[in-house]
């Protein structure tokens, strides 16, 4: 059968054995004409993870394409949050939204993959997520889809808490 570009290499990296996969999620590039012709600037959107349950995004913007990747990794590697999984997928629904976008993340069962847009399955690639399914709804802008994906981690329920609600123990809760 065909491969249709589902197993190429999609601009992961290790970066100097320090065990991070950078993802570049969106390059830009900008002209602002002058006098003596057009000046070029750069931004680059990356999302950076370990693939065991932390990742963050940046963004940086430079006069050159490798310092504009090079600064957003810097902002990615300092923003790094907990991205809770459970058997390779995630422990609940979750609906991320930012500005216009809105983001929508299930569960999926072993074997399913990752089934989700470019810039969510980024970042579930290098967060460690294995199986999930992801609807982004509204702006489809890659910025605005990834502020929405982090935005639905950062109100993800802590399992602690919930089984503490509940009053049971976690062991009851998760198996």
């Amino acid at each position: 059968m065909e491969n249709r570009g589902r197993d190429r290499d999609r601009g992961d990296r290790d970066s100097r054995n320090d065990g991070f996969v950078e993802k570049l999620v969106k390059l830009n590039r900008t002209a602002k004409v002058v006098k003596g012709g057009r000046r070029f600037s750069f931004s680059a959107l990356t999302v950076v993870g370990d693939r065991a349950g932390n990742v963050g995004f940046g963004f940086g913007k430079a006069k050159d394409v490798s310092e504009a990747i090079r600064k957003s990794i810097d902002k990615a590697k300092r923003a790094m949050v907990r991205l809770p999984v459970k058997n390779g997928t995630l422990p609940h629904d979750l609906v991320g939204e930012y500005k216009a976008s809105k983001v929508i993340m299930k569960p999926a069962c072993p074997g399913s993959g990752i089934i989700a847009g470019g810039a969510v399955r980024a970042v579930m690639e290098a967060g460690g997520v294995t199986d999930v399914l992801a609807k982004s709804v509204g702006a489809r802008t890659p910025n605005n889809v990834v502020r929405a994906v982090f935005a639905g981690i950062e109100n993800m329920m802590d399992a602690k808490v919930v089984a503490k609600n509940r009053g049971k123990t976690i062991k009851d809760m998760w198996g």
